[in-house]
């Protein structure tokens, strides 16, 4: 076998060297050991991969590295790694097993040429030639084949070779065996693969095999954006091929991992460091000046940049343990320390940290179109490590400083610095574009997001809430249009921070806020309300539901027509229109007010009497003036014709011919009577209104508590009436409401009209309160009978029964008096009892007694000239020589109300005569049926029989006693005195009968069994 590389040489000289100096064995075998498992212990394939890179950059071509793990049998494997470029030499067999003395150090001044067509030259990237180590962490048994010729290294040799020095034994048998494998090459035989300048042969430790194996299948195309000059790794693992690759055409780089392509954004700067920085570093570090910093970012399918797989650390080239919080990949030849995984702090970082955020600053702004680049600005104390704080620091300088930053203004294509942007709270795409052009340094909507608000804030850029949104519209000048979108756009903003909010008005003025601002509804004829100097929002700029929505939660209010004809400045205006005419109107026209408000009536659909403030509005007359709209009457209105001359203007006819005679009568124009609403009789501003409250009040049972008052109707200018032949169908007319009754406490009582018509001469001169229904049987010959039409009567309701005149103590005094008219009759039955229901009707009332009393239904008679009693005892009849009044059971009361004397006041007698027999009650002939009919088991008490019954000088048929009543013996008398005795006067007949008929009692008792 030949031994090219002279590696019998190097082992005589490094066995020679331990020889003489075992401290010099130990500090290799130390130096190797430390390697393996410091700096190198997990970096097998990035190692075989930079070198891989590094022969291809050396020769100038495209660099290809194979990664294949081959299964030998007996369960071992064999790693073989086969890379283009140039081969072994000697100088690299030396580097190889030569600790920390690389052949690269001679080249550093060269460069190699870049794999990409006209694209830059590449520096080699190993340093020390210690990088090799890392097949010690898998390998015992390494070996190098290439087409100048092949090395191996064995650790058992080696420790073969060493056992035979016996200064050595002592170290090595303190060493366990353990010997620096590397410092011993031998020559290997066999070539490369085909295609392959140089292949690296590790036949794997029985330990290492599944690290191995785990290490190939996660191996990241990735790595090769670090290593330029290696433009593909095909990995095969259990026959299978995964081929990474890596295609730059800057500023892109196309990442390959089998069918899986990742496109990477790329940003570099490349320079010289002064010699002056390298001071304090090696001295094979020294030459070293040139750099290349690399940024690099994944991209989405849209070009978005997003965070990159894997841990985040710096890449100087190849990955080191220095983590990072940026989410891109930095590539730069930052100083290493001795474990070669952290950064070496000194100057030569502190300049790779500027240049790498300069460089970052490129990067940021050729992705600035999107706003997923907010995920790549620095987060505030966020830092990983040290150099990833100094390195966020420099970031986020550059970034604050530069302009770039996009403008929400699509006619803006200038960047700006973040100093003079802003975002909004919200980030929704129709509020920056409303917005777009009056906010200054506004961003596009997708900035605005809440997960690139720290990164905003970082940056120093103005987040902007509502409040500030309607500080800044403020002022400015925009078609109702715009302000439509602008308040859809802000709905279900925070309702505090927009009080200010401007709202453009239909009358050009401009609302400092939208409180109290009417939205107009369809119905409202905006362009017809100047004159009533409303604060009704442009039609335009609240059409949309969105724009309405925000604008009622701020304190807007729906105007439909109805709502803006009640609003307080419009009934002001109404109210104060006569008095405004009166003193010159200085700032407006009484007809402009006019027109403006019956457009809002005709809108509104108000019918009359609705608004009754509506009837002050100052309207013309036919004579030329204005006056109130409730003073006027339509012309050639039915009203018109039943009132007296002068009682009320008339409207001019030119204005009436030019508005909706529905809207002149909503407004208080009269073409009919009109009706007047209320809560109270106070505010009834009707003709007599307190006399018809204090009527109301007096039908109220005595001690009544004061009534609430339901809601009140009434009918005005009645006593403007003049023709009342003609004003009844108008009046009969009118609405139910108009007629019906007032209830109070449950009572109820004649509504204002019926009141007023019944106490006034309406009927042909005569007062509807002293006139009868046609056809009452009750009033007849006590009232005449109402004649008129039958509706008019029907509405008047006119008395029909005494009931109806007891109803009101007016009509029941009036009754009092009629009652002692000779020149009137009164039926027998009403005689009986209408004295008693006029002193209960009257109780209480302060009444004159009647100079005259009726006695009988054709006979009066003057208590004046003639003796006149009110009979409360029967059995007083026959002895008084007075004429009679019917107490109709309440003789008392009677005689008060008539100021008349009691027949008992007057006859002072007593029973003179001797009775002939004495009996119970029981024992007379008839008193079962007597008991029967008064509904107790037995008759109780006795009675005496005269014969004759003397009182008083004279024959009495019964005279009742305390224990025993006294009789003449007829039936009747039995019957009268039983019925006073049982407190049953009305049963005297039927007792009579049971008395006059005791052989019938059977008969009678079945005929009362009758029902």
């Amino acid at each position: 076998m030949g031994d090219p590389f002279d590696t019998a040489g190097l082992r005589r000289r490094v066995l020679a060297a331990w020889a003489d100096s075992p401290a010099r064995f130990r500090e290799d075998a130390n130096a190797e050991e430390d390697l393996v498992r410091g700096g190198y212990r997990d970096r097998l394939l990035v190692e075989l991969a930079q070198n891989a890179a590094d022969a291809a950059v050396r020769a100038g071509v495209p660099g290809r590295l194979r990664l294949e793990l081959v299964d030998v049998g007996g369960g071992a494997e064999v790693l073989h790694a086969a890379n283009t470029g140039a081969p072994l030499d000697a100088a690299g067999v030396t580097g190889l097993a030569t600790l920390r003395a690389s052949a690269k150090r001679d080249a550093v001044r060269s460069v190699g040429r870049s794999v990409v067509s006209s694209g830059p030259q590449h520096q080699t990237i190993g340093r020390f030639g210690v990088g090799f180590a890392a097949v010690l962490a898998v390998s015992d048994e390494p070996a190098v084949h290439s087409t100048a010729g092949g090395v191996r290294f064995s650790a058992a040799h080696t420790r073969a070779e060493v056992a035979d020095l016996p200064a050595l034994a002592a170290e090595l048998a303190h060493r366990d065996g353990a010997v620096p494998v590397l410092r011993l090459p031998w020559p290997a035989d066999g070539p490369p693969p085909a295609g392959y300048a140089t292949e690296v042969v590790l036949p794997l430790r029985a330990g290492s095999r599944a690290a191995v194996r785990a290490a190939l299948e996660q191996l990241e195309a990735e790595l090769l954006l670090a290593l330029p000059g290696l433009a593909e790794v095909e990995v095969v693992v259990d026959g299978t091929a995964r081929l990474l690759s890596c295609a730059a055409e800057p500023p892109l780089a196309r990442v390959r991992d089998g069918e899986r392509t990742t496109t990477w954004r790329l940003a570099t700067r490349s320079g010289e460091l002064p010699a002056a920085l390298l001071a304090d570093r090696p001295v094979e570090e020294r030459a070293r000046r040139g750099y290349t910093v690399t940024w690099a970012v994944p991209l989405d399918d849209d070009g978005r940049p997003v965070p990159p797989a894997g841990r985040r650390v710096l890449h100087a080239p190849t990955p080191s343990d220095e983590p990072l919080s940026l989410p891109a990949r930095l590539i730069a030849p930052f100083p290493l320390g001795p474990d070669r995984r952290h950064v070496a702090p000194g100057p030569v970082a502190d300049a790779l940290v500027a240049v790498a955020a300069d460089t970052y600053a490129d990067l940021v702004p050729a992705l600035a179109g999107d706003p997923a680049v907010l995920a790549l600005v620095p987060r505030i104390g966020l830092a990983a490590a040290e150099l990833d704080a100094a390195l966020g620091s420099a970031v986020l300088d550059r970034l604050r400083a530069a302009a770039w930053l996009p403008a929400a203004d699509p006619d803006d294509d200038a960047r700006q610095p973040p100093a003079r942007a802003a975002v909004l709270d919200d980030d929704r795409e129709e509020r920056v574009a409303v917005l777009a052009g009056v906010l200054p340094g506004l961003l596009p909507a997708g900035w605005s997001r809440r997960d690139g608000a720290p990164a905003l804030a970082a940056l120093g850029v103005r987040r902007l809430g509502p409040a500030a949104v309607a500080e800044a519209v403020a002022g400015i000048s925009r078609p109702p249009e715009w302000w439509a979108r602008l308040y859809a756009a802000l709905d279900g903003a925070d309702r505090e921070e927009l009080g200010a909010l401007p709202v453009p008005l239909a009358d050009g003025r401009t609302a400092a806020g939208p409180a109290g601002v009417l939205l107009p509804a369809d119905d409202l004829p905006v362009t017809r309300l100047g004159p009533l100097h409303l604060r009704v929002a442009d039609p335009a700029a609240v059409a949309p539901p969105a724009a309405r929505r925000l604008l009622e939660r701020l304190g807007a209010r729906p105007a439909t027509a109805a709502v803006v004809l009640t609003d307080p400045a419009v009934r002001a205006a109404v109210e104060e229109s006569v008095d405004a005419v009166e003193e010159g109107w200085d700032d407006g026209d009484p007809a402009a007010l006019a027109e403006a408000v019956l457009a809002l009536v005709t809108a509104a659909g108000t019918v009359p009497g609705e608004l009754p403030w509506l009837a002050e509005l100052a309207l013309p007359d036919a004579d030329g003036a204005w006056a109130p709209a409730g003073e006027l009457l339509l012309p050639g209105a039915p009203l018109a014709a039943v009132l007296g001359d002068g009682a009320l203007g008339t409207l001019d006819p030119d204005f009436a011919a030019q508005h909706d005679p529905a809207a002149l009568r909503a407004a208080g124009v009269l073409a009919e009577f009109a009706l007047v609403r209320a809560e109270d009789p106070d505010d009834l501003d009707v003709d007599a209104a307190d006399e018809w409250a204090d009527a109301v009040v007096d039908r109220l049972p005595p001690g009544a508590p004061p009534p609430p008052w339901p809601p009140l109707t009434a009918v005005r200018d009645l006593e403007l009436v003049a023709d009342w032949s003609r004003a009844l169908p108008l009046l009969a007319a009118l609405p139910e409401q108009a007629w019906a009754d007032v209830v109070l406490h449950g009572v109820p009582v004649p509504g204002y009209l019926r009141w007023w018509l019944g106490t006034h001469p309406v009927l042909d001169g005569r007062r509807p309160d002293r006139l009868c229904a046609p056809g009452s049987r009750e009033l007849r010959g006590l009232y005449d009978p109402a004649t008129g039409p039958a509706a008019v009567l029907e509405r008047l309701r006119l008395p029909a029964t005494v009931d109806d005149v007891l109803a009101d103590a007016d009509t029941a005094m009036d009754l009092l008096e009629r009652l002692g008219d000779p020149a009137r009759a009164v039926p027998a039955p009403v005689l009986r009892t209408v004295y008693a229901h006029l002193a209960a009707a009257l109780d209480g009332v302060d009444v004159d007694p009647p100079a005259r009393v009726r006695v009988a239904p054709d006979r009066v008679a003057d208590p004046a000239r003639e003796a006149v009693v009110v009979l409360d005892a029967p059995w007083l009849q026959p002895l008084t020589d007075a004429l009679l009044v019917p107490a109709g059971g309440a003789p008392g009361p009677v005689a008060d109300l008539l100021d008349l004397p009691l027949a008992g006041e007057r006859v002072r007698a007593e029973v003179t005569s001797t009775p002939v027999r004495r009996l119970p009650w029981a024992a007379v002939p008839g008193a079962d049926l007597a008991a029967a009919r008064l509904g107790v088991p037995e008759l109780t008490g006795e009675v005496a029989v005269h014969e004759p019954l003397l009182a008083g000088g004279r024959a009495v048929p019964w005279w009742p006693g305390e224990a025993v009543d006294c009789v003449d013996g007829s039936p009747a008398a039995l019957g009268r005195a039983l019925a006073w005795r049982a407190g049953a006067w009305p049963l005297r007949q039927a007792l009579a009968e049971a008395f006059a008929e005791p052989a019938r009692s059977a008969d009678l008792a079945a005929e009362d069994a009758v029902r």
